[in-house]
């Protein structure tokens, strides 16, 4: 059921929002223990909140997950890392909890992720693997992808996450639901524990657009705790998401659909373009040709980013603390060896090797100047057309522990994702079809829409349009 569906079930008296949640809980204690995408959820506090619940407000009453990198007063916060497992527990709400709340919403469950963010697949948490409901031998997709996979398991109506380089959209895609990640600077990140502070941006994982949209409208806007926010009004996200794509300049990049595609992934892609075009868009050739030096950048600037900001965990304010340090620098060293995962310290040293004396020009300093070139490929596109339509991801969700050896693989499965983050524009997944791939069938595809900064009104609004097109 969608968050849309519900609410007017509520309205309409046929359901209340104890009930919901009730009947939520049931199916969170028969599906997850196979899918494994909730780390906790508080029943007694929801079913309190839900006693309370005002109907009349946009998400009264509406249960939504939350990604376990997201503060929420009163909620274990552990990031999928053992560093702050059984350690911390958030003092205060992250701005985009304190707005789904005054909107109504019931934050329920603490979602599984990649340890601190950093993955493709979610096999990096530190507690457990997360399965994808198509097929329980494969990813969900990450680092969102307890958030991606509760909703397409039919045990949350909704759910947060974040995504630095992809982690809405490509769990989205392998798990078959809507994710969206709005304009850095649209949506706030104080609350989010940081990953890369110049690429994190947090969005809804939803089973429609509309229910995005709902989401949407409540968690933008400019925040004074977060200098990063931009002062811009927000618009109303569902006043034209049903106008239609006729007149629509769509753009078609040649460079996500080169080599390495899965043929089914393309062949579902290229016929939604086609219908859609066939709905009155306007198909339009572009180029945006610095992709394919996409993820080399973003792996010099977000690990760089992230061995600054986890510096902060040193096991002395919080988390994890070795026992008995010989002093402090022991502290330190035990504590960050005990509390990180190989995937985090991976990324720690990579990212304190850029920014080395020596190699910060040659590396830091070079990826922000591809950076650049890469947003203003985005801004020149942007000028002949509307939207940009491409696959999310090459292949379907790959089978768990395929990549386990060869991390290489996973880093670039994010090439259609990850410049999105690189230029700040916005970007969403919606359902594409299915097809097979390495043994299994009925494997969702994710088709990407990516629209220009503060553009996502035009993106919902074509997001709606191919939302509703069955392939043939």
């Amino acid at each position: 059921m969608s968050l849309v569906t519900l609410r007017r079930r509520y309205l309409d008296g046929e359901t209340t929002p104890s009930e919901a949640i009730a009947k939520l809980a049931e199916e969170i204690a028969s599906r997850d223990p196979r899918t494994g995408a909730y780390l906790s959820h508080d029943l007694d506090l929801a079913l309190k909140s839900a006693a309370g619940a005002d109907l009349s407000k946009p998400l009264g009453g509406l249960p939504i997950g939350i990604k376990d990198n997201i503060n929420t007063l009163a909620q274990p916060c552990s990031c999928g890392s053992n560093f702050l497992a059984k350690k911390y527990t958030s003092p205060y709400d992250a701005t985009v909890i304190r707005k789904l709340k005054e909107a109504g919403a019931i934050p329920f469950g603490r979602m599984n992720m990649d340890e601190f963010a950093m993955g493709s697949a979610t096999e990096n948490s530190a507690f457990q693997l997360t399965r994808n409901p198509h097929d329980h031998d494969r990813i969900p997709g990450g680092s969102s992808g307890g958030s991606a996979a509760a909703v397409a398991d039919g045990t949350a109506f909704a759910a947060l996450g974040s995504d630095t380089g992809g982690s809405i959209r490509q769990p989205a895609s392998h798990c078959g639901v809507v994710g969206l990640k709005p304009t850095y600077g649209r949506v706030s990140r104080f609350g989010l524990v940081a990953f890369a502070s110049s690429l994190d941006q947090i969005g809804p994982l939803t089973r429609t657009v509309d229910d995005a949209a709902l989401i949407l409208q409540a968690i933008a806007g400019h925040d004074p705790q977060d200098s990063t926010t931009l002062d811009a009004p927000v618009p109303d996200y569902s006043a034209q998401i049903d106008l239609g794509v006729k007149g629509v300049r769509i753009g078609i990049a040649q460079e996500y659909f080169g080599e390495g595609i899965h043929p089914g992934v393309r062949e579902n892609v290229e016929s939604r373009i086609r219908q859609l075009e066939g709905l009155g868009a306007v198909i339009v050739p572009i180029s945006l040709p610095h992709t394919e030096h996409a993820v080399a950048t973003y792996y010099v600037i977000a690990p760089a980013e992230a061995s600054s900001n986890l510096s902060r965990f040193d096991g002395i304010r919080y988390g994890n603390r070795a026992p008995n340090p010989a002093d402090i620098i022991d502290l330190y060293h035990q504590s960050r060896e005990l509390g990180f995962g190989p995937e985090v310290k991976r990324r720690i040293i990579l990212g304190t090797y850029v920014l080395s004396s020596g190699y910060y020009d040659a590396y830091y300093t070079r990826a922000q100047k591809v950076r650049a070139l890469i947003t203003r490929d985005f801004k020149h596109a942007f000028e002949a057309v509307d939207v940009i339509l491409s696959p999310v991801a090459p292949t379907p969700a790959r089978k768990i522990g395929a990549c386990t050896d060869d991390p290489l693989q996973d880093y670039l499965a994010d090439i259609f994702t990850i410049p999105a983050n690189l230029a700040g524009i916005p970007g969403m997944s919606v359902p594409c079809g299915t097809t097979s791939f390495d043994g299994a069938d009925n494997l969702p595809v994710g088709l990407q829409i990516l629209a220009p900064h503060l553009g996502e009104a035009m993106m919902l609004r074509v997001a709606k349009a191919a939302e509703g097109l069955s392939l043939p």
